[in-house]
This record gives C-alpha cells, sequence and structure tokens, in this order.
C-alpha cells in the first residue's frame, strides 16, 4: 500500500528579495558612488558587521543600527544618517509578481512570513498593506531567533497549525531552505515568482480552505 502524501495547508515566504524585490547593482553602485565608498562594499558593511546580527536578533532597533553603523558608510551627522536611511528605504518595492501569487493562494492556503530581519517588519506590511494577506508574520528582531535556527521554523509551524510536511518554505537563501527541509517542509530556494509557480505545482499541494478541507475544481497556481 502506497504512503498517503499530505497535503499541502501553508506556504511560507521570506520577505528580502522575495515579497521585497531585489535591488539592482546598479542602484548600489550608486549609492556607493555618492557615498565615496569602493564598489562592491556597501552590503558587506551594512550586513557583514556585528550590529546587524544584535539587529536581527532585537538587540537593536533598526534607528540604533542605522546611527551605529553610519559612520561606516561614511555618514558623519546623525542627519546625513537619517537622509540616507530615507533614502535607502524609499528604494525598497513590493515584488508585484510575488505579489499576485501571494494574492491567488491567499483563501487557498495558509499563509506566512518567516523573516531574518530588525523589529519593526510588521509596521512595514502594514504600510505596504500587504499584512492582511498572511496568518502569522514571524520576524526574528520581535522574536529573538532567526533562521536558520530550528525553533524559527517550529514557531511558525505551531500558529500555522499545520506539521512540516504540510508547509512549502520559501526563501531566496539555500541555506535557510536546507535548514526548512531537515525538519520535512517543503523548500523552494527563490529566483523569481514564476519559478515558485512551476515549483508549487510541481509539488501539486492540496488546494484547501483555512482549515484544511480539500476544495474541489482549484486551477492552476
Amino acid at each position: 500500500m502506497s504512503a498517503t502524501v499530505p497535503t499541502i495547508k501553508a506556504v511560507i515566504f521570506d520577505f528580502g528579495r522575495v515579497i521585497s524585490a531585489a535591488r539592482p547593482d546598479a542602484l548600489f553602485e550608486r549609492y556607493e558612488d555618492d557615498l565615496g565608498l569602493a564598489r562592491g562594499s556597501i552590503n558587506r558593511i551594512m550586513f557583514d558587521a556585528p550590529v546587524w546580527q544584535e539587529a536581527l536578533l532585537g538587540r537593536l532597533s533598526m534607528e540604533d543600527y542605522w546611527h551605529r553603523i553610519g559612520p561606516s558608510l561614511g555618514l558623519a551627522t546623525p542627519e546625513a544618517v537619517e537622509r540616507f536611511r530615507r533614502r535607502y528605504y524609499g528604494d525598497e518595492a513590493v515584488d508585484r509578481e510575488v505579489l499576485d501569487l501571494i494574492r491567488r493562494l491567499q483563501g487557498r492556503f495558509r499563509l506566512a512570513v518567516l523573516s531574518n530581519h530588525p523589529p519593526g517588519l510588521g509596521s512595514w506590511l502594514e504600510d505596504w498593506e500587504i499584512h492582511r494577506y498572511f496568518d502569522v508574520v514571524y520576524v526574528s528582531g520581535d522574536e529573538g531567533c532567526a533562521k536558520p535556527d530550528p525553533a524559527a521554523y517550529q514557531a511558525v509551524l505551531a500558529r500555522l497549525g499545520v506539521e512540516p510536511p504540510e508547509a512549502v518554505f520559501i526563501d531566496d537563501t539555500a541555506g535557510h531552505v536546507d535548514a526548512a527541509r531537515a525538519l520535512g517542509i517543503h523548500g523552494i530556494v527563490f529566483t523569481d515568482a514564476r519559478q515558485v509557480s512551476r515549483d508549487l505545482e510541481t509539488l501539486r499541494p492540496g488546494a484547501g480552505d483555512r482549515h484544511g478541507a480539500a476544495q474541489p475544481g482549484d486551477g492552476r497556481l
């Protein structure tokens, strides 16, 4: 007798470079030119610094993070830090194709965000008017626990009310997807929304209502 394949009931999205569109390299080059930084250095300065890890775990607010990192970016005054901070976030935008996918999935699956991000991402989602699409929003800076720690994934599963084989996790970082797979969660390494749609079809997730009951006649994702 063949084993029963669990019905997919939940889809979990990373935020940065998945829901939020990846910035083009040319944009980072303009930042570096304007700040007088070496090409290819800004992401290393901003995200390899220990203060970023502190912010990801909620030990620093985003405001404190920016003012701590500002001098390394050549920003000598609080006013300069704030100007660049506003510019940086002003260039952030939702990936419209991913948003279209989320809208197609809403109501058929439980949806969640699982993001390594400093405190306050929930407000960002509200500002973009997309918070309402998600049943669970897990932000490492609010929780004190970040991917790839198994506890982060397990907390999201528990809040969604699903078992690992009933969930799909989508992230642009392969190591984070591998950590999900190690727990028995289906994993998709993100490249773009069309690829995610194809991969979800390959998984043949059962289209369910918000309590997991199968719905007849659901079409393709």
